[in-house]
């Protein structure tokens, strides 16, 4: 008699699961799908921030220097006279700096590429799409300089043919403030940022600005006996 570890064992089969997806895991994988195109924001960062702050600076610095000597002198000459001369010496300054900024990066990024060579750390496409993309100086320079000319003429025009000391101060003020509205809201737009909070705190800046630097100067001018 054959024992019971010796008779066959039946065999158990069992029943095949499929794994299917649920309408929400479908979902969630088509939203990954298209999330690979959706728009890298901070790829935009160097040249939104060159224009952005070239614009800023160039309405800022030249209606805080018109509205300091507009504190002090009240004749249409000598307020038009320091606006240009803060176009003029902003921008000259704005140029040579991203000139001597950007000169510095792209000795910077060679030096790289030499060592990647010697190295052999990359092929020679990546090299010479490197060498391509290695930034221009020149071309930083002057798009700084145009960028503060733009925003520092804003002042001037609206300086420029208004004689009456009062209802020229007041025009300065409100077309700084309607251009500092629109650089923050472009730079807010272009950046994926927040427009009401940026454009706020680009008004609200340009304001302190002005004020602090018309408020310095009358000071001064009453107690310097100049």
């Amino acid at each position: 008699m054959a024992s019971p570890s010796a008779l066959p064992r039946p065999e158990i089969q069992l029943p095949c699961i499929q794994e299917t997806k649920s309408p929400k895991s479908m979902e969630r994988g088509d939203n990954q799908d298209k999330e690979v195109n959706v728009l890298n924001y901070s790829k935009r960062a160097p040249w939104l921030r060159a224009a952005v702050l070239g614009a800023n600076d160039g309405l800022l610095s030249t209606a805080s220097l018109m509205m300091g000597i507009g504190a002090v002198r009240k004749d249409i000459k000598s307020m038009i006279l320091t606006g240009i001369a803060g176009l003029v010496g902003g921008a000259c300054s704005m140029a040579i700096g991203e000139f001597v900024s950007v000169y510095s990066q792209r000795d910077i990024e060679k030096a790289q590429i030499k060592r990647d060579i010697n190295l052999r750390n990359c092929d020679d496409h990546e090299l010479e799409m490197r060498k391509k993309n290695l930034p221009c100086p020149l071309q930083a320079a002057g798009a700084s300089a145009q960028s503060f000319a733009v925003g520092a003429a804003v002042p001037l025009l609206g300086a420029g043919f208004i004689k009456k000391y009062e209802v020229r101060l007041g025009v300065v003020i409100a077309v700084v403030s309607l251009a500092l509205l629109m650089v923050g809201a472009l730079g807010a737009v272009l950046g994926g940022a927040p427009v009401y909070k940026s454009s706020f705190r680009v008004v609200v800046g340009g304001w302190a600005a002005m004020g602090i630097t018309c408020g310095l100067i009358k000071l001064i001018d009453d107690y310097s006996g100049f």
